[in-house]
């Protein structure tokens, strides 16, 4: 095993720069197809004739699933590989976002959205994994904030696409726009993937999982990072899913114009990829502190009934929120043990689990107002906050 092999990929090496458009394409196209039902909720609840947490069901059913087939398929990772896991994953889910503009009604959609979070499970549980088994240390946090940024550009195409077309037709050919352009990148992900360097295939056994996960929540350097998802990614779904609703009710703006109010994920891209650089500098705690108190900054200032007001408190929000989640989801891969894929897919199963309870659940509030349901998203985000000065006090004790 050569030194390249031992010390990971570093600019300049062969298969550097296809990891690099593997990372960025692997979440363009994995997000936008987790999400391409998001933006059109409003024109699904009117045309379906459903309510909108009924209709929200099409966006938490593909989140819950993920939730729920994230760990198996991490551990089916350690035996076949990081890379075909991502191929399939990536291929399958991508495909199936092909076949939704076909679905007969509400509970098929969601039944196809369940299956979609089954098959897409395979690029949030590995690719951190991936990442980290065949970069430089030196490196990788560049190449995981690129990663990230993917995810909120493929987020952000998942919804603008589907909402432009929706001035020209309805939400099954929006749907089907959108799905097109996540099959073309999830095409240019499967092929960029370099085979693995650094990979050795584990022998699984249910005992040493179970020992594994265990170790993993007896840290209590990780045990903060695997409760904040859930409450970070609940929060930012349940905002962003019934945002739309409030933009086009409260002040009549047209589908289009809602869904305009995705390009806020923008802010996610570069906040996502700043994180790394401010954690190097301040260190990693101090960055998460500072980007979960800017969310409740947010949060608060959308309460503010004007419109661009409204819309500057999620931009806050939305980058807050990205910085965060970079900045969580590289210390987990730093703090684990061993056993890597399964603290990351633990960490991702929190993450999923919280936008498919919260972003439904939550549902029922909205129900009574755009107040109220700020309101509690604000009080989730500060103990939020609250988790991660404490978590970061205890850091420093240790």
């Amino acid at each position: 095993m050569g030194p390249m092999t031992e010390t990971g990929l570093s600019p300049g090496d062969p298969g550097y720069r296809r990891v690099m458009v593997a990372a960025a394409t692997a979440g363009l196209a994995s997000f936008n197809a987790m999400y391409l039902t998001q933006a059109l909720l409003p024109s699904i609840s009117e045309n379906l004739h459903v309510s909108p947490t009924t209709a929200a069901l099409t966006v938490s059913a593909t989140t819950g699933l993920l939730a729920v087939a994230v760990v198996p398929v991490s551990i089916i990772s350690e035996r076949v590989g990081r890379r075909r896991v991502l191929q399939v994953s990536v291929l399958a889910a991508t495909v199936l976002s092909l076949v939704l503009c076909l679905a007969p009604g509400i509970e098929s959609l969601i039944a196809l959205r369940a299956l979609q979070g089954i098959a897409v499970a395979g690029v949030p549980a590995v690719t951190m994994t991936f990442l980290a088994e065949e970069i430089h240390p030196n490196h990788l946090g560049r190449v995981m904030g690129l990663y990230i940024a993917g995810t909120t550009l493929g987020g952000l195409l998942g919804r603008l696409i589907p909402s432009w077309f929706l001035e020209l037709t309805d939400w099954r050919g929006a749907t089907l726009a959108g799905a097109v352009v996540a099959f073309v990148l999830a095409v240019v992900c499967a092929w960029a993937l370099p085979a693995q360097r650094n990979f050795t295939p584990k022998r699984i056994t249910l005992r040493r999982e179970i020992t594994a996960f265990r170790r993993h929540w007896s840290n209590p350097r990780l045990v903060p990072l695997f409760i904040l998802p859930f409450l970070l990614m609940g929060v930012f779904v349940s905002l962003y899913n019934y945002l739309g609703f409030h933009l086009t009710e409260r002040f009549g703006l047209s589908e289009l114009w809602a869904g305009m109010v995705f390009l806020l994920y923008l802010s996610g891209t570069w906040s996502s990829t700043r994180a790394g650089a401010l954690a190097t500098k301040y260190g990693p705690g101090q960055v998460l502190t500072g980007a979960s108190f800017l969310s409740v900054v947010g949060l608060l200032i959308a309460l503010v009934p004007n419109l661009w007001v409204t819309v500057a408190g999620v931009l806050i929000f939305t980058a807050s929120f990205f910085a965060a989640h970079s900045t969580a989801s590289s210390l987990v891969g730093a703090r684990a043990e061993g056993d890597r894929a399964e603290a990351s897919s633990t960490y991702v199963m929190s993450y999923y689990l919280g936008s498919s309870i919260l972003g439904w659940s939550l549902g029922h509030v909205f129900d009574t107002g755009w107040i109220p349901l700020v309101l509690v998203l604000t009080g989730v985000q500060a103990l939020a906050l609250t988790l991660t000065i404490w978590a970061g006090q205890r850091a420093a004790q240790r």
